[in-house]
Order: C-alpha cells, then structure tokens, then sequence
C-alpha cells in the first residue's frame, strides 16, 4: 500500500466533496429508504442499486463504496472534483477497465451529534459474494468496535492509548476529551489506513507500530481502550487473520493485556477490554481471571459462552471460509487443537479494570442492557469502591428507575414472589423477601440505614436485622436499586 499520507489540499476537497453531496449517515439513510438501508445491513445490494440510479454525486458515492458497484468516469469526476486522480494514486480507488471501482471503503459513520467519514478493507460477502480475507485485513464499523465504543467510560483525561486501533474507530470516539491520544497496532496496513481515518477527520493521533505495550514502554494513560485479535486458535501463520488472532497460545493475548496494564496506567487509571477466555477443564474461569487482575479493581461480565464447535463455526464463517474446500479440514484441526488445550467451552465478554486497589467480580450476564453502557460501568465501580464497612450510617433513596413485581395466587396475604427491577444500566432483577421490600420502599433519605432496619425489626417483633440484610443493601448499593 501507498504510504504517502492524505495531505491538507485532498482532505479539503474530499470533506468539500461529501458534504456537497450530502454523503452522510442521514443522506446515505434517506437516499436508500428504510428497505433499502435494512437490506444493504444484510449485505444485499440490490434495492440500493435501484435507488441509486439518477447518477449525482450521492448516488455515484454510494454505489462506489458502499455497494463496490464500478462507476463511470464522468460521475466519479462528478463526485469527487479534484480528487481523483489522488485517490487512484493513493490506491484508495483503482481502474476497472473505462469505469472506476472502490479498492477500499470510505464511508459515513456518525455517533449522537458528531459525524466522521471512516477508511477500512471493503465489506465482505455483499450479494453472496464470500471470499476468504487477505491476512491483513483492516475490518471497518463493526458491531464489536461499536460494543467497545459503547462499554469505555465517559471521563475526560490527559492521556489514552487505543491498542490494536484497526481503522481507528476508538480513537475517533476518544478525540473530543483526550487530550493525548496513542493509536497502535501490528498491522501497518491498519495504521495507514487509521492515519487516512484520522486525517480525513481533522483528528491528532500519535500512531504507532508494535504488539501489546512495546510501542509504548515506559508510558502511562488514564485510559487504555482495546479490542484486541482475541480469537482463540491454533497459532498457524499461514492461515491467520491479524485483526482478529495472535500467534499466542489460547487466551494469552488477553491475559497478557490486564496483567500488564497497571504497570501502564496512571493512579486510578481504566483498562477496558473486549475479550474472549478459555474454559479449561477443572478450571473455573472466574478463578482464572482472578490471576490475571491480582488486586485491582475489576469488572468481568461474560455475555455469552459457546461450546467449541459453536465456536469454530462462527470464526470459520467470518472468515468466509463456509462452503469453500478446506472448510471440513479446518474445522477439525480447530476442534482437535482446543480438545488438546483442554477447552470445554469459550466465554465472550467485557473485561474493565480499574487501577486501585480491589477485587474481582466475574459474572454471566446474557440479558439486555442499557446501551450506552459506559455511564453505568463508570456508576458502578465508584458505588462498590465507595462503600464504607459499616451502611448502618448511610441515608438512602430508592432510584427513581425500580419499579417492584409481585406474583402470587389471588387473594393471599402475601406475594409469593416479590421481584425488585432497574430500568436503566444492567437491568438488574433482584428477588427480594417482604423485609427487604419494605426496607427499599422506606428509603426516602429521612431515615438511616440503621434506623430503618431497627423500626422494621420492631415492627415486625423481630431480633435485630443487621446481620441478615446489611449484606443484601450492600449489593442493592452496588448495583444501583439505592443511592446515597
């Protein structure tokens, strides 16, 4: 690839050119309709195709990037005036006979009020058309960078490192509050085309080449951000894809990245991850987490588990690899591999830590949430590590976003069951007993942790309370149902 950079002049004409023909994320929206939008999200082109056929500027973009369709001249001079013959010197668009074609992909990306223009590898599988990746690969707006987008805590910071940046869509996200900001990666196709992601937005970014923390030893952020190649399979060159696998053994990748990260945080720095982990027989993997945070704060959620076979077929079909010949060989060298690592399962998740002293909490989590996460992630954390030994002194209120379920046979006395929900962040459902309810329902700020249970205990000529509930207020702390 081209490493010449996209210089001020051709970013001036390329930004000039797509807001001239409104190629945006809304005008890409209302040229194609709701079905056409829905349809090209499947990979299918062809209601697309057909709503782009009056041939202005928007309608020449969309088909050249977005729908890889080759293009007249005329309309890509159109569309894209001056720039061109750059762009074609650059290998960003490549000549396809008397027409023009997409070598790779520019496309609007927008997120709340803020809208950029992203460089990546073309789309795969459009139309049906399925072919194995190159190995260095650059994935573009994926649903696991928009996952990671959504999981980083909202806080504005000197100093964050994007590691593995790929097309750089982290970075992009990090730019309006960091001051500093480290994009890395072993890939140098990924860290041109994140130079050309960041030029063609105006964004600062310190880019460099190197694995895990090498490219920055010695440094320290406040925010460490990673969607790292996690994939858990057998290290065989030949046959890897860099933006997704490592030549690491199994989950090593992963554990190398948090344990490390306190030596490159700052003091209450965050190291957010998206991950995968190997369930190892006779190993729990909550236990083997907990080796790799030591005595950080931190926050694993795994959202879901799969079987290695389930597993297998998910990264083989992402690689376009269903249907092709070697597909029945390399499905079962995969599956022999992970049966001798000892795999019974793989976990796929979140890992958040939080440079301070603390502990781990490791759960499943498979249920709907509150997007963006972030928000709640960063609430979270400071409730638990805010939680002082002794509640009985705290005055609390009942958040305004739980509403109580109660089930039971008609007429009794009492619910059989009383359920206690959020609304908002996890959407946590909490089982309660009818003393715990009322114990929440009373929690107005006017009464302390104390006073409450005491009043509850007389009311209900009952020993005193402390010693059962404390523990379970702690956790309606921690998880949002009460606030101080």
């Amino acid at each position: 690839m081209d490493e010449r950079e996209l210089d001020a002049d051709l970013v001036d004409r390329l930004r000039a050119a797509f807001d001239a023909a409104v190629y945006t994320v809304e005008g890409v929206a209302e040229r194609l309709g709701a079905q056409g939008n829905q349809a090209l999200g499947r990979n299918e082109t062809t209601l697309a195709f057909r709503r782009t056929a009056a041939g202005d500027p928007l309608d020449t973009l969309i088909r050249l990037f977005l729908l890889q369709r080759a293009v007249p001249r005329e309309l890509a001079e159109k569309a894209l005036p001056g720039a061109l013959d750059q762009m074609i010197a650059l290998g960003i668009i490549k000549e396809a006979g008397h027409q023009l074609a997409a070598a790779l992909d520019v496309r609007p990306y927008a997120e709340d009020d803020r809208h950029w223009w992203v460089v990546a590898d073309l789309t795969p599988g459009l139309d049906g058309r399925r072919e194995p990746m190159r190995p260095d690969y650059v994935l573009g707006i994926a649903p696991a960078s928009l996952s990671l987008v959504k999981l980083t805590v909202p806080i504005e910071a000197e100093k964050a490192l994007d590691l593995g940046t790929g097309c750089g869509i982290q970075a992009l996200h990090l730019a309006d509050r960091i001051g500093h900001i480290v994009a890395t990666d072993v890939n140098p196709r990924a860290l041109q085309l994140t130079r050309w992601t960041a030029a063609l937005n105006r964004v600062e970014l310190d880019v460099r080449d190197g694995s895990l923390y090498e490219p920055v030893e010695g440094e320290r952020f406040d925010l460490i951000v990673s969607n790292p190649p996690y994939v858990i399979a057998p290290p065989a060159a030949d046959e890897r894809l860099t933006y997704r696998e490592t030549g690491f053994a199994g989950d090593a990748v992963v554990e190398q990245l948090v344990r490390q990260a306190p030596q490159h945080l700052t003091d209450g720095g965050w190291c957010q991850l998206l991950a995968n982990w190997a369930s190892v027989r006779g190993q729990d993997w909550q236990e083997r987490i907990a080796g790799w945070t030591g005595d950080r704060s931190a926050w694993v959620v795994q959202r879901e588990q799969l079987d290695p076979a389930e597993y297998v077929e998910l990264w083989l079909r992402d690689a376009g690899l269903h249907g092709r010949p070697e597909y029945t060989s390399r499905y079962d060298a995969w599956l022999r591999w992970l049966d001798e690592q000892q795999v019974e399962a793989i976990g796929m998740g979140w890992i958040n830590l939080h440079n301070t002293v603390g502990s781990l909490d490791a759960e499943e989590w498979p249920y709907e949430i509150e997007q963006p996460i972030g928000p709640h992630v960063l609430d979270r954390f400071e409730r638990t590590e805010a939680l002082p030994a002794d509640l009985t002194g705290l005055y609390l209120t009942m958040a305004d976003d739980v509403v109580q379920e109660t089930a039971g046979p008609p007429g009794a006395e009492d619910p059989a069951t009383i359920v206690l929900r959020r609304q908002r962040g996890m959407r946590r459902a909490e089982q309660v007993d009818t003393v715990l309810a009322g114990f929440v329902g009373a929690c107005d700020g006017d009464l302390s942790v104390g006073q409450i249970l005491d009043a509850l205990a007389s009311l209900l000529d009952r020993d005193d309370l402390h010693g059962d509930y404390l523990p379970k207020i702690a956790n309606l702390i921690r998880e949002g149902f009460l606030t101080s």
